[in-house]
């Protein structure tokens, strides 16, 4: 009988089992960092040019088995058959964007000496840490940590991979295709289990960690890092506002913000929680959302809810906003066993936990407003600052520039996620650092300065032989050029 740890992932739909997958031991994790380390010194030498080759053979492998991946995500998500094939689509859009443009933003760059240093040469290299440690979350199993992954490895990394122990069958499946492009290198392992495994690459020493999910834990696992003095990125929860002007084109705002609060269960960082509209649009608005809430159904246009606590903290949240709002589309009973039909409360206090605590689940919480003064005010009145969506056919850009959070779709939803070009990330209790776009490939390498003398001058600086006369050339040259 084996004697190895194991824990089990169960279909969120119906609670049967899936798959039974092995806990990574204590040693086991110190070996994977082992053998990333090692291969790090070859991936890190690598060109530009072949490093991209590499990841987009490995990108055209996943997009010829992208059923794979949405078999897996479905199975431990829970999320509807389309929801996942848009979810593998776009990972694969990041890998592509990552691969190609890293030789841009990466290579070494020229820095002016100035006119005291005019005989050096100087340029800044941007250095791989080497091995990265991704921890990732359950309900964007393999959009999300692929904003890290693919960037990490583009930026000349290798990676460690901790999946949810909800979701881990879709981060093994990305580190066994890439090893059938590189079968002789490990760029890409996988680790499984709960916490304690996470915690694991931080005690055996990752080069950096990229962590997304709670911010509860975010501060654990930083205070973790901060001991052994290794960077991090974090990725954490948000309660995101949209905010809907009076010159807001209503069946879009509606309809969109409806999608962004209630699409993958409510289980969306970026997904709406808080609306704020304009008290001239107010009613029409409100007539439209019920109507369309009451277009969809849990379990059709959306699935379970992935992790089975998140059902209690929903629970709590529909009952404490019913308690001080007013309902518009569902009540207690709409919060089931493992699937959350529409919610929509209307009227909720600022201070009630329902509109300050994230929900993750298909709830939305709509107030009014007197004008978008008091609308941008209410939704910076929280400790967290990830995205918001702001609805306004003129005043849109005015508004976005106010709003205090990392990530703002003007008249849409959700859209810079999908954007390579694009930092992802937030402020406050949302996070810190950055993945993808350019910003995400800088996060993946430290900046080295490098100087050397293009000539000797006669004149010498740094060096006890230094002359009173060299003292004051530099004296009057610094005049010359500060006055």
């Amino acid at each position: 009988m084996s004697d190895v740890a194991t824990f089990s992932t169960f279909a969120p739909a119906t609670g049967e089992l899936f798959h039974t997958y092995p806990i990574t031991s204590d040693d086991e994790v110190a070996q994977s960092i082992n053998r990333a380390r090692a291969a790090a010194l070859w991936w890190a030498n690598l060109s530009f040019s072949k490093r991209r080759a590499i990841l987009l053979k490995w990108n055209a492998l996943l997009i010829s088995r992208l059923t794979e991946a949405a078999d897996l995500i479905v199975a431990e998500s829970g999320k509807p058959r389309s929801d996942a094939d848009l979810e593998a689509a776009i990972a694969c859009e990041h890998i592509a964007w990552a691969a190609r443009k890293a030789s841009f933003y990466l290579r070494p760059h020229h820095r002016s000496p100035g006119l005291l240093m005019a005989n050096m040469s100087a340029h800044v290299d941007r250095v791989p840490f080497g091995v990265v440690g991704v921890i990732g979350p359950w309900n964007y199993p393999i959009f999300t940590p692929i904003g890290s992954i693919a960037y990490a490895l583009a930026a000349g990394n290798t990676v460690i991979f901790k999946p949810s122990e909800f979701t881990p069958g879709i981060g093994l499946w990305l580190a066994q295709t890439l090893a059938e492009i590189v079968p002789e290198r490990h760029l890409l392992q996988v680790v499984t289990g709960a916490g304690s495994v996470g915690a694991a690459l931080i005690n055996h020493g990752v080069d950096k960690i990229s962590f997304t999910g709670s911010t509860a834990t975010a501060k654990k696992v930083a205070a973790a890092c901060v001991e052994r003095m290794i960077p991090f990125v974090l990725e954490c929860g948000g309660k995101d506002p949209v905010l809907i002007d009076s010159d807001a084109d209503l069946n879009r705002a509606a309809e969109h913000a409806l999608w962004s609060g209630m699409a993958n269960a409510g289980q969306s960082c970026i997904g709406a929680e808080r609306i704020y509209v304009h008290h001239e649009v107010a009613e029409r608005f409100l007539e439209i959302l019920r109507e369309r809430a009451h277009e969809i159904k849990a379990g059709v246009n959306y699935g379970a809810a992935t992790r089975p606590a998140q059902i209690e903290i929903i629970k709590r949240h529909v009952n404490d906003a019913l308690k001080h709002g007013q309902q518009v589309v569902g009540d207690q009973s709409s919060v089931g066993e493992r699937f959350v039909e529409p919610v929509i409360i209307t009227n909720v206090p600022e201070d009630a936990p329902s509109m300050r605590e994230e929900t993750f689940g298909p709830v939305l919480l709509v107030n009014t407003v007197n004008d978008m003064k008091e609308a941008i005010e209410k939704a910076n009145d929280t400790s967290f600052g990830l995205a918001a969506s702001v609805w306004s056919r003129r005043n849109g850009e005015q508004i976005a520039s106010q709003l205090h959070c990392g990530m703002v779709s003007i008249n849409s939803v959700f859209t810079f996620a999908a954007m390579g070009s694009m930092p992802f990330g937030g402020v406050k209790d949302s996070g810190m650092g950055r993945i993808h776009g350019p910003e995400g490939l800088l996060e993946f390498t430290y900046p080295r300065s490098v100087v050397k003398p293009r000539f000797n001058l006669p004149l010498e600086f740094t060096s006890f032989k230094r002359s009173a006369f060299a003292d004051k050339v530099i004296t009057t040259l610094s005049r010359i050029r500060h006055k």
